[in-house]
């Protein structure tokens, strides 16, 4: 419940951290500073936001009491409904934004991400939607002024890809992108049907966070590390020197590959940053799954066999399952216009995370 002693409680704790802030042992340690400024500004624009709520329900009680008060004469009364008329329509916007405002932050959100593109079923056809995926998750990256770079790639022979690895740089880009993870579905006839039939054919996406090396321990003597020589397109230095690396971690079976650099040790770098993000994304799930069905909860999962988009092409349709979405120019989206769709997953998330907050 937002009341004055809440708001008294949060002015108090934003006093506390501007102490805290001001000695020598954590304006000196850049770690413990940047954790400050952090929580410092969540619970400053906590305290603005319930500042905000506690204005406009002073207001709305002062303008009821005045529409009952019989002493009220008729312009203060007409004044009076004016203003609670606006306050009645900003309140709910005010209150909505409060609870957003209270949801923990995930933070995992600012993090840059690995993605991983695979052709399921469907043959010839999977492989050749996977490279569609692949271009137009591209396009909304360039879109956004987000940098991407391939760090591995195995070719199809009808074009597209069997599987594609790639890292994704920019603002809270794990925030925008964590949604995506899942299967894919495409509906459409493939340019070697005779019969002009539909085929259905499917790939799946992984949305990995990018993890340092402090997040997750990973000991050398569980490595097994291969080289090997790069295939596929990737300029003249290819098939000339071993330099692609493949790393198994022993322990979880693990295997991750990279094969885009030129240097074996950039490669390796490579490699390791993908591994770090496999694992310490298995991790979270187990402990997601440990923790009753938070994950399910929420816009979903991530699971790869969970269906979660559809791609008609010959009704120019995307529909996505988990908000039932549908949106008639799937052409537009499969040259990047993204935005609409993750913004609306966002939106949705935030949705359940605030019943979430009013449950608890």
């Amino acid at each position: 419940m937002i009341d004055h002693a809440y708001l008294e409680q949060l002015q108090s704790k934003l006093g506390e951290l501007e102490t805290r802030m001001s000695r020598p042992e954590v304006s000196s340690d850049p770690k413990k500073m940047q954790e400050c400024m952090r929580d410092y500004s969540h619970q400053k624009m906590l305290a603005e936001c319930a500042k905000n709520v506690l204005s406009l329900v002073d207001a709305k009680a002062e303008a009821e009491a005045i529409l009952t008060d019989a002493d009220s004469d008729a312009e203060l009364k007409e004044m009076a409904e004016m203003e609670l008329a606006e306050i009645e329509e900003t309140l709910p916007k005010a209150e909505r934004e409060m609870m957003v405002s209270l949801i923990p932050a995930d933070p995992t959100d600012s993090r840059n991400v690995i993605m991983e593109i695979r052709a399921g079923t469907g043959g010839d056809e999977a492989g050749i939607f996977c490279g569609d995926l692949y271009r137009m998750y591209t396009r909304y990256f360039d879109l956004k002024g987000w940098r991407h770079k391939v760090l591995d790639v195995s070719p199809s022979e009808s074009g597209g890809y069997k599987e594609v690895s790639f890292s994704v740089e920019g603002e809270e880009v794990y925030k925008t992108l964590k949604h995506e993870g899942g299967t894919h579905r495409v509906q459409r006839v493939p340019q070697t049907e005779t019969q002009g039939r539909v085929h259905t054919s499917a790939a799946t996406v992984a949305v990995l966070a990018e993890v340092e090396e402090v997040d997750i321990e990973i000991k050398s003597e569980d490595l097994r590390i291969d080289t090997y020589r790069s295939s596929g397109a990737g300029g003249q230095h290819v098939n000339t020197t071993d330099s692609a690396i493949r790393i198994t971690h022993i322990p979880t079976g693990t295997v991750v590959q990279c094969q885009d650099e030129r240097s074996q040790h950039k490669n390796k770098a490579a490699a390791m940053k993908m591994l770090r993000a496999r694992i310490y994304d298995t991790q979270q799930r187990e402990n997601a799954e440990a923790q009753a069905s938070e994950r399910k909860s929420m816009v979903g999962s991530g699971d790869r066999s969970e269906k979660i988009r559809t791609y008609n092409y010959p009704q120019n349709r995307l529909t996505d399952h988990r908000i039932n979405l549908t949106l008639y120019k799937l052409d537009r989206v499969m040259e990047g216009a993204l935005d609409e769709i993750l913004t609306a997953l966002y939106e949705h998330d935030v949705e359940i995370r605030i019943k979430q907050q009013m449950a608890g």
